[in-house]
């Protein structure tokens, strides 16, 4: 059956395969028009269903080309599926490492709209634990030592965007952490280099954190060890702080290789049949 006839409940089915459509346009975008193409469906059709992907944040359209894009809840469900791809497998050797250094636990935190969610807990081996963060866990930006360290890593009008939408439920979950609170907490973090977050989720869990960032300045995650606080006293903070921040240079070091193999790709010359295929 062509995709033009499908209807009613099989929206969804049309709207994951349009997803899947930008999926594979992953690197350079794709237009309307091609989507439209592609798919069989007409424009308005079209524009409805990217419109409810977009507020899902499952795909994005720039403002200049107007191209869409596969967006951040896309990346971030990929991310929780599988640890074979993408920043988690980038940062699987360096969480060993912090871990096994440290013998406490280190996460890797990523963006999920105005929150941070952890997508990977290593364990260390010191006999007690703190387990106020587990994998799938959520806070607004902000909130505990990775997404601290993710939100300072942002511009000034971006922090404060995120802020704004995030007042009504720091006020109403996190009363220990109020905008300006967290305003004050992002200038020392980027004075100090590293997030600190002081038992201020859970009374007796301290977490430090510093972004890991993309080859062109932007947050792409945050590592970060917890530990109980008798094992964060200010001498070893500043311990823990140099061994996040030797691990996060690696990962980016790992990141701006795969970002130049992968202009190296876009930038070879099209072959014959991709020519072809392209004036159709």
């Amino acid at each position: 059956m062509p995709l033009s006839s499908l209807n009613g409940s099989q929206s969804v089915d049309r709207a994951l395969l349009l997803l899947a459509m930008i999926g594979r346009h992953a690197g350079r975008g794709v237009s309307l028009s091609v989507l439209v193409e592609e798919s069989g469906l007409n424009k308005p059709t079209v524009r409805r269903l990217l419109l409810a992907l977009i507020r899902a944040s499952l795909v994005e359209q720039d403002e200049e080309t107007r191209r869409y894009y596969l967006g951040e809840e896309a990346y971030v469900l990929g991310t929780l599926a599988s640890q074979r791809f993408g920043l988690l497998e980038l940062c699987l050797d360096s969480l060993a490492a912090l871990s096994r250094k440290t013998q406490d636990t280190s996460f890797l935190s990523v963006r999920r709209g105005t929150s941070a969610v952890c997508v990977y807990r290593e364990e260390g081996t010191y006999p007690v634990r703190t387990h106020a963060l587990q994998v799938g866990f959520e806070h607004p930006l902000g909130v505990g030592a990775g997404s601290l360290a993710f939100l300072a890593a942002l511009p000034d009008a971006e922090v404060e965007e995120v802020l704004a939408a995030n007042e009504a439920i720091l006020l109403s979950r996190y009363a220990a952490l109020p905008p300006d609170h967290i305003r004050r907490d992002v200038a020392e973090t980027r004075a100090n280099g590293y997030s600190l977050n002081p038992g201020l989720i859970v009374a007796n869990s301290w977490g430090i954190g510093v972004a890991i960032r993309h080859p062109d300045g932007r947050p792409a995650g945050a590592l970060s060890i917890a530990a109980i606080d008798s094992r964060m006293q200010p001498g070893r903070q500043e311990e823990l702080a140099g061994y996040l921040k030797q691990e996060a240079a690696k990962v980016e070091e790992k990141l701006a290789g795969m970002f130049a193999a992968r202009k190296g790709q876009d930038d070879r010359p099209a072959t014959r049949s991709q020519a072809r295929r392209h004036v159709r």
